[in-house]
């Protein structure tokens, strides 16, 4: 399929909202995309590919007129139309059996073939979800990976926005056309989210935000992504919606566990005896990835790593027989598996503020630490 001679006949049919089963069979049928746009309502109902309220939209008198707003649309500056057979098109998603024909997207095109974790949730996550969600988020920015969710309130609100903190940021995907930005109360974070990444959607413009849009569209937060993790989810949640749809696609799934008496965490131990991967911190998800993935900061981290050891300044060639971990690095005595912030390492440890930055740097290459958001870090392991 050619995208500059056939995009027009191709929002035609994603206006008619066909998949892509059906476009495969109508270019069969008829010959090309074109073709199929241009054949007779008789053709089509001997076709038999389309459903009747689908054949109505495409033969409606204003589909014109619609196809050139999609089309003009596409045309502004930072929003494109992405067809199936476009080079640009997510390589991942489009593995997946029921990939959109076309993708609107606000941002950066490129953003949605970098390595992507989904991170979702409860839309009434506690505070602790919340602060985890932003905490695994930033902390796996940080070292490359984009994080990908759906822009609702709660845990997704928060994975999006430790998302934009790191070096990877953060794709949204939406159940309402890209003229729009539901909820409401996220306009704001949609807008950052469409200048620094990236906003997507399989809906025309126009969309409403109906509910069964919702778990349609949760196929594609997990078909773009290696992996979903999942932050607090009651039994019934739409999360596990897109952990089905991801361990469907074959990705991997993870989840946090929380406590048994809270509602909000059953959905996860749920996910958990049922094999999904039970993580702790960002730094169990990378060791998961890792072998599917080739981060930025993880390769500049082995990187820096190997150059230290060679010069003998590197975590294992600093520890001389006798010697103990907090003996070289003086901060991690100070440091617990509940997050501290700098200022409180100052305090503590009485070193330099410049001191206590790399040091904590080589320790979270070294797997030691890692860092939360607002500055603060944790110890991971013992």
């Amino acid at each position: 399929m050619s995208l500059n001679t056939d995009l027009a006949s191709l929002v035609a049919l994603h206006l008619c909202h066909a998949t892509q089963k059906q476009l495969q069979q109508a270019v069969a049928f008829f010959g090309d995309v074109n073709s199929a746009v241009r054949a007779t309502q008789a053709d089509w109902t001997r076709a038999g590919i389309l459903s009747d309220k689908q054949l109505a939209h495409l033969t409606l008198p204003g589909l014109a007129k619609e196809i050139e707003a999609t089309l003009q649309w596409g045309e502004q500056p930072a929003q494109t139309l992405l067809a199936l057979s476009d080079g640009r098109y997510p390589t991942l998603l489009s593995r997946i059996s029921d990939a959109p024909i076309l993708l609107s997207v606000r941002g950066q095109v490129s953003l949605l073939n970098d390595p992507q974790l989904a991170i979702v949730g409860s839309r009434h996550a506690s505070k602790q979800g919340l602060n985890t969600a932003k905490d695994f988020a930033q902390h796996l920015s940080a070292q490359g990976l984009t994080i990908t969710s759906g822009l609702a309130l709660g845990i997704d609100t928060a994975a999006h926005q430790g998302g934009l903190q790191g070096l990877g940021k953060t794709i949204a995907v939406v159940a309402t056309g890209l003229d729009r930005i539901y909820p409401a109360a996220n306009q704001a974070l949609g807008r950052q989210i469409a200048e620094e990444g990236a906003m997507v959607s399989e809906f025309p413009l126009g969309t409403q935000p109906l509910a069964y849009h919702f778990p349609k569209r949760n196929r594609i937060i997990s078909g773009l992504s290696v992996g979903t993790l999942v932050i607090e989810a009651a039994l019934q949640s739409g999360s596990l919606i897109t952990a089905k749809t991801a361990n469907e696609q074959g990705r991997e799934v993870f989840a946090v566990p929380g406590s048994i008496n809270n509602p909000q965490a059953k959905g996860c131990h749920q996910l958990i005896k049922q094999g999904a991967k039970l993580v702790e911190s960002g730094q169990d998800v990378l060791e998961e990835l890792a072998p599917l993935i080739q981060l930025p900061m993880l390769s500049a981290a082995q990187e820096s790593l190997a150059f230290n050891a060679a010069d003998n300044t590197a975590l294992n060639t600093l520890t001389r027989p006798g010697q103990s971990l907090n003996h070289v690095y003086k901060i991690l005595e100070f440091i617990e598996y509940d997050p501290i912030g700098l200022d409180e390492l100052v305090v503590l440890s009485k070193c330099a503020v410049s001191d206590i930055q790399s040091q904590l740097m080589m320790l979270e290459m070294a797997g030691q630490v890692e860092a939360l958001s607002a500055g603060r870090w944790r110890r991971i392991k013992a």
